[in-house]
């Protein structure tokens, strides 16, 4: 993974560009205002543009939080905070106004725009290399399919805006279908995979290569239950040293380590420049943080005893907590289940959360173990063990090795591997589908605490309702604009 230096805001909600400043930006200067007339001149700008892009990824309304918020939906944890709407989302009884359904709407379209911006104009620059022409044009088509990913896992349908749209300023249109989501997402990979770059110099750490594109294109495969596929972009990553896995697990978080080969993309926040609210959000509030995420009993328990992720991923009552200032002792009232995340947390030694922890997006560890699943769900037990293996290895060689592995050492894997990284309910649901599990009899069951209790809040068993919950409302808000043009999804 590679490390941004300088990150622009610029808005692009059609075809105008403002650059400005904002709480979520690198600290630079204004450099004043630009239209689609002015700019797009050389490379300089062709490469400003697309930073513009990993931007986004900074809103607290988008990946810098909220879109971590739909994990609450699993069983692997429960809400924290003081934001009593998200209680909806956990017990699915949200509706077309919930702010957590809505709010990120706007920044995967923004994602979009700009993106669609790139790709009219970048093409028409003369003043540019043209290895740096084809790595903009393909990191624009990365994050299209980004922006349009998140649309299809969340509401399922979704409207598609290219190019061709911006420039006949053609916005108002109908959703797509999830299947011509999952087209548009499967053509802009493709043609990021033959873009980008396959790795990058320590100058330009930060921006997504060969390797990214073909994670979210095996993710994509596996959404879709294209098996084959799945494992024939999937072992593009698992057999390239480019993205090998961290040489430790507690690499993938840590300040100092987080940008390796593993890290396909993250958030590149630099401590006192620009940051994402994410590690906030998950810290302890008597240590610095928000306290909104918390782990439950379920994902503690399901660690072997010997896996060392446990320790690294999760605070439990009488842990030792270098807070960066001193070591501090975890007690159980910090939160509503007796526990939070250690792995999306860093002290300063001179004290306060360190913003330099990036926020891990997509891991090659997660494409190992798809890249599994699928080998076994088409030739059966055993198919999956060396990918499997690879994961736990790194983990632990005490770990014991799998033989003839299934799908329940394979969810095994994922749940602990992944946890708190936004795959566990996609991952159920997926499942679910495909009738290896059932969704609605999980998630009966109420969420524990650290002493077996049912948690005070958010714990209860909940109830849900296929295929209606499989993915949520789109924003009322957005259809009352559209004036008729946008439908409702079904059963809401």
């Amino acid at each position: 993974m590679q490390s941004i230096k300088n990150i622009l805001l610029i808005t692009g909600l059609t075809s105008t560009l403002v650059f400005g400043g904002c709480k979520s930006v690198l600290d630079i200067n204004p450099k004043g205002n630009y239209s689609t007339g002015n700019y797009w001149r050389n490379q300089s700008d062709a490469v400003d543009g697309v930073t513009g892009i990993y931007n986004v990824l900074f809103e607290e309304d988008y990946t810098g939080f909220n879109e971590f918020v739909f994990d609450n939906c699993s069983d692997d944890q429960v809400r924290g905070g003081d934001h009593d709407y998200d209680a909806v989302i956990e017990d699915f009884s949200y509706d077309a106004s919930t702010y957590s359904v809505r709010v990120g709407w706007r920044w995967k379209y923004e994602t979009i725009s700009r993106a669609n911006n790139v790709l009219i104009y970048v093409p028409k620059i003369t003043d540019i290399d043209a290895a740096i022409k084809n790595r903009c044009l393909g990191e624009a088509h990365f994050f299209r399919a980004f922006g349009y990913w998140r649309l299809l896992l969340i509401y399922g349908d979704a409207p598609i805006i290219t190019e061709d749209d911006v420039l006949k300023s053609n916005y108002n249109k109908p959703k797509s279908t999830a299947d011509q989501l999952r087209a548009q997402i499967e053509t802009d990979l493709l043609a990021a995979a033959d873009l980008l770059p396959e790795s990058y110099g320590s100058a330009d750490k930060g921006r997504v290569s060969k390797g990214t594109a073909w994670a979210l294109l095996c993710k994509l495969y596996m959404e879709w239950n294209k098996l084959d596929k799945a494992v024939e972009v999937g072992e593009k990553v698992t057999t390239n040293a480019n993205y090998g896995l961290a040489t430790n697990y507690a690499d993938n978080f840590k300040t100092a380590t987080g940008n390796n080969s593993e890290m396909l993309l993250a958030i590149q926040t630099v401590d006192g420049q620009g940051s994402s609210d994410f590690i906030t959000y998950h810290a302890p509030r008597n240590w610095n943080g928000w306290s909104f995420f918390y782990p439950t009993k379920g994902l503690v328990d399901e660690f072997e005893a010997n896996d060392p992720r446990k320790n690294i991923c999760i605070m439990q009552p009488g842990d030792q907590i270098n807070v960066g200032t001193g070591i501090e002792t975890y007690k159980a009232d910090a939160s509503y289940s007796g526990y939070h995340y250690a792995k999306f947390c860093a002290w300063k030694p001179s004290g306060g959360l360190d913003y330099s922890l990036k926020t891990p997006l997509l891991r090659s560890a997660d494409i190992y173990l798809l890249v599994a699943e699928a080998k076994i769900r088409l030739h059966g037990a055993g198919a999956g063990d060396a990918e499997l293996n690879a994961v736990r290895h790194r983990a632990s060689a005490a770990l014991t090795p799998v033989t003839n592995g299934t799908m329940k050492e394979l969810m095994h894997e994922r749940r602990v591997e992944l946890c708190g990284e936004n795959e566990r309910h996609q991952d159920l649901i997926r499942w679910d589908k495909a009738g290896l599990v059932d969704i609605v009899a999980i998630y009966q069951k109420p969420k524990l605490a650290y002493d077996g209790s049912e948690i005070s809040r958010g714990g209860k068993g909940r109830k849900f309702a296929k295929p209606k919950n499989y993915y949520f409302p789109m924003p009322q808000q957005e259809i009352d604009r559209s004036k008729g043009t946008l439908i409702q999804n079904p059963n809401f």
